[in-house]
């Protein structure tokens, strides 16, 4: 991996100390964990009864009840939960444009939140577009321990969901980071994230270039995926228009997001520890 990575992925875990993920009324669902749910499970908790149904488990039947009514009543016990934090990550090489802090930042903000979700005895999964969706190797242990963060897909996201969606975990906090830079429907994507989720979050990450670019000059202009290179002669009038299609990009994205009940905010990569207090706001993180 990207030793440039490795380094962001320490940095990150640092500033993830202080902060904790903050947990839905609806956690992540999960037998046998820390936490009580609202779905009756198998923990120790006696919730309720209800009559016998079949393929239910005969150790919950109350006998005695059976032998005073000659019914067959099953008891319920509250779940315990343990909550869950998905991470999808835009794999894509917009992701990693040369002279920005995008990828960085990527690894930056991927750790910080895998931090914050250990500090709120979350368990986790990483997964990263490319050919499909894919759990990044060891995304289970500290984030200075992952491997294989490769930011060089050809891949749209859109794309690597029709090759292969990840298996997101039933009621988890699931976060999306990308840079939302490519064509195709919003709404598709986040109900795709949003189905089975206690929460869903979307993170556009975008370099200072991508959001400001220069008004005047010749620009070389690299298209992420195919590798196709052109200028173009950057004036006011091609500033303005592109300025006007960034916000009608994001503006599709904030309605898609109100719509799907999902929670969405802008990240500047080379301002990136100074926008932490966008992910408080959206209820993303809490000081720990």
């Amino acid at each position: 991996m990207n030793p440039a990575l490795r380094h962001a992925l320490g940095d990150g875990e640092q500033i993830g100390i202080r902060y904790a993920l903050q947990i839905p009324q609806v956690a992540a669902g999960g037998l046998m964990g820390s936490r009580a749910g609202r779905r009756s499970g198998s923990s120790i908790d006696f919730q309720d009864y209800r009559e016998y149904q079949p393929g239910d488990d005969l150790r919950f039947i109350d006998w005695g009840i059976y032998a005073r009514t000659d019914r067959l009543t099953v008891k319920l016990y509250r779940e315990e939960v343990i909550p869950h934090l998905d991470l999808v990550l835009d794999g894509s090489r917009s992701m990693n444009l040369e002279g920005t802090a995008k990828a960085s930042a990527t690894a930056k903000l991927s750790a910080l939140l895998a931090t914050a979700a250990a500090n709120a005895q979350c368990t986790q999964a990483v997964w990263l577009s490319g050919e499909g969706f894919q759990r990044l190797a060891n995304d289970t242990l500290t984030p200075s321990a992952w491997d294989k963060l490769e930011l060089d897909s050809k891949r749209t996201l859109d794309q690597s969901f029709d090759i292969l969606s990840p298996k997101l975990r039933r009621l988890g906090v699931r976060v999306l980071i990308s840079d939302l830079l490519w064509p195709g429907e919003p709404l598709q994507i986040l109900r795709r994230l949003r189905d089975g989720a206690a929460a869903l979050f979307v993170l556009q990450l975008l370099g200072r270039d991508d959001a400001t670019p220069p008004e005047h000059g010749n620009l070389r202009v690299v298209d992420s995926e195919t590798g196709e290179e052109s200028e173009i002669y950057i004036d006011s009038s091609i500033a303005k228009q592109y300025a006007d299609n960034l916000a009608s990009l994001q503006q599709s994205w904030a309605d898609a997001c109100r719509q799907s009940g999902a929670h969405m905010t802008t990240l500047i990569a080379e301002d990136f520890e100074s926008s932490l207090g966008e992910l408080e706001a959206i209820q993303l993180l809490v000081p720990a």
